[in-house]
């Protein structure tokens, strides 16, 4: 393998320097080192790759992933001048239009989610532990990719990435030269405005670019640069004649004259697949391809390595027949099992990214919802159903979940992409209502019972849409289904009536931080009743106070329509819980965070500062 070192004479002598790269292993030890001589003129820079050689390297993958540390030490004169590290990872990484993806020389689907760069109450200052807790959430679902969309993520974010094992799409612009729609008055809604990146991109574009794989192409998590987003979004603002003998999936456009010419795509895709290739070889240029169709023939698509289609999967089979050399995946989806099946049954899709991993600020409907409500994952890092759904797909650990529906409650037709699986996890409805029960398991069969009565088995072969379903009239007590595989118990969960609240119960990630005013915990409440079952209806008031070296950094319900001051420390539960975010300040000591709530018994979580 090679480096490459740059190094910068800041004096205006001639300098004649040593430069040593050694590649450490986990524990420190070099298991490849070089040394050479270098002669600098004053006030040059000069680039040398000097090769190390590994023969037996242990290679980063989502299951391991194993990380080195490259330290570059320069000396003059038996003086050290300067020494850098950086942590990398050894894999290999190959893309097959025929086959798909293979992480060293293993085919894996991506099992991805689009991932927007903020936490809600906290924004998009987002603490390392926190990204910390939200990708060991994305791991519990059986997520292995990340599209960070749609602009350049935090380092701290793709240390994480690095350290926990995902594969991550890196993207750079939402937009570029022409700016998009910006819904003022809600998603979709009347009033709108073009600011945006636009109008920045002819000065920064290259540069920001250039800056960014500059940054980021050390993390071994990293594998592919995408240097758009939609930027082919018809109409908005570019057009084109194809667009009149096909109709856009999202937008149903057509060709309107007055437009921006979409021609224009390619030579401006060249330009920045130019940037990105010529600082890394190693991986693919993409794009998120809001009209594949359009950007195929105009020839955008074609600049690209690998193509991302956004919401396209009716048109994967008959484009890979016309472009068999086009490599292509599921670059922004929705969350329907068919989304999936378009992945799992043809080998040269080689996977999906679902919009969205986690709830995002931005993109709401109208006031007063603030935030955008389509994540699997809630603001707070709470699972929702659909969460429950994807972890039946992606999961290899054995699972089961089961939720409640009424069944004289019709789905919303605008969540057509996202929420079909509107099932409540709660056992409280009138005796004798008839409920539709859905069943989620990677396991062969489930059996439901019903206050230790059996309701039968189901096989989930039986289900093509890989929901087991049940339907039964209500009676209090406890709801419990078991996952098998054969005659083996794999997985059991269960739901139990509830009584009235009572008390509230917590739970911290982690109970010791450093005192540096950035270790954050998570404290995640819940309210429940006497025999400590979650109440999930539950929307009482709590209270948030906090005593010695910490600071409460913020409360996050998670609910849209919940309009109070995030800097306050009281807000209401939503679906009976809500998150606690606490920093540590700077001087060790112990803690205290108590949680009360009118008529219920406080939750109090010690920590300890050190």
């Amino acid at each position: 393998m090679n480096a490459t070192v740059e190094l910068q004479n800041e004096t205006a002598t001639n300098s004649r320097v040593n430069v040593t790269t050694r590649l450490l292993d986990a524990t420190g030890n070099a298991v490849a080192t070089t040394r050479q001589e270098v002669q600098l003129k004053g006030t040059s820079t000069k680039i040398i790759t000097p090769a190390l050689t590994i023969t037996t390297p242990q290679l980063w993958s989502v299951d391991t992933p194993y990380l080195y540390t490259l330290r570059t030490t320069i000396s003059s004169k038996g003086k050290i001048t300067d020494q850098q590290e950086v942590r990398t990872g050894i894999r290999q990484l190959r893309f097959d239009a025929q086959q798909g993806f293979f992480l060293n020389g293993k085919s894996t689907k991506l099992k991805g989610v689009c991932m927007v760069h903020d936490a809600g109450v906290l924004g998009s200052a987002v603490p390392k532990s926190v990204w910390e807790s939200r990708l060991r959430t994305l791991k519990e679902m059986g997520c292995n990719a990340i599209r960070a969309c749609h602009n350049p993520h935090a380092t701290e974010f793709l240390d994480v990435c690095d350290e926990q094992g995902f594969l991550v799409i890196a993207e750079a612009f939402d937009e570029w030269e022409y700016p998009k729609t910006k819904w003022i008055d809600g998603w979709n809604q009347t009033k709108k405005v073009k600011n945006g990146y636009a109008k920045y991109f002819p000065q920064w574009g290259a540069t920001d670019l250039h800056d960014q794989v500059l940054r980021d192409r050390n993390h071994p998590s990293v594998i592919m640069w995408s240097i758009g987003n939609e930027i082919d979004f018809p109409n908005d603002p570019y057009s084109h004649p194809s667009l009149d003998s096909f109709a856009n999936p999202q937008t149903f456009a057509r060709y309107l004259p007055g437009n921006p010419d979409a021609t224009g795509l390619k030579a401006l895709a060249q330009q920045l697949a130019n940037v990105v290739r010529t600082l890394d070889t190693t991986r693919p240029v993409t794009s998120g391809l809001a009209s594949a169709y359009m950007s195929t023939e105009v020839g955008y698509a074609g600049v690209l390595d690998v193509s991302g289609y956004n919401y396209q999967e009716n048109l994967y089979a008959q484009n890979h027949e016309k472009y068999p050399g086009q490599i292509l995946y599921g670059s922004e989806t929705g969350h329907r099992f068919e989304y999936w099946k378009a992945v799992t049954d043809n080998d040269y899709v080689m996977g999906q990214f679902l919009w969205t991993g986690f709830e995002y600020l931005g993109e709401s409907f109208k006031w007063p919802q603030r935030h955008n409500p389509f994540g699997i994952i809630d603001l707070g890092g709470f699972f929702k159903t659909e969460a429950y759904f994807r972890q039946s797909l992606w999961s290899e650990k054995p699972m089961a979940w089961i939720g409640t529906w009424d069944t004289t409650v019709v789905e919303p037709s605008l969540y057509y992409l996202w929420d079909h699986h509107n099932a409540l996890p709660h056992w409280n409805w009138s005796a004798g209502k008839n409920i539709r029960i859905s069943g989620f398991t990677n396991c062969e069969s489930m059996e439901l019972l019903l206050n230790g009565r059996s309701l039968g088995v189901q096989q989930m072969s039986s289900f093509p849409d890989h929901v087991i379903t049940w339907y039964v009239p209500y009676e209090k007590g406890q709801l419990k289904a078991i996952a098998r595989n054969g005659g083996k118990v794999m997985a059991e969960y269960e739901l139990n009536t509830t009584g009235a609240p009572a008390k509230l119960l917590a739970a911290h990630e982690q109970r010791v931080l450093k005192a540096n005013r950035q270790d954050v915990t998570g404290v995640a409440v819940y309210i429940a009743d006497d025999n400590n079952q979650r109440i999930y209806l539950s929307e009482n008031k709590m209270t948030v106070q906090v005593t010695g070296p910490v600071k409460l950094l913020g409360l996050e319900n998670a609910n849209a329509n919940d309009t109070s001051r995030y800097a306050g420390n009281s807000h209401h539960a939503f679906l009976g819980r809500m998150k606690v975010y606490v920093q540590a300040l700077d001087q060790p000591g112990h803690a205290t965070v108590t949680i009360s709530s009118p008529g219920l018994k406080d939750a109090v979580v010690p920590l300890i500062i050190e």
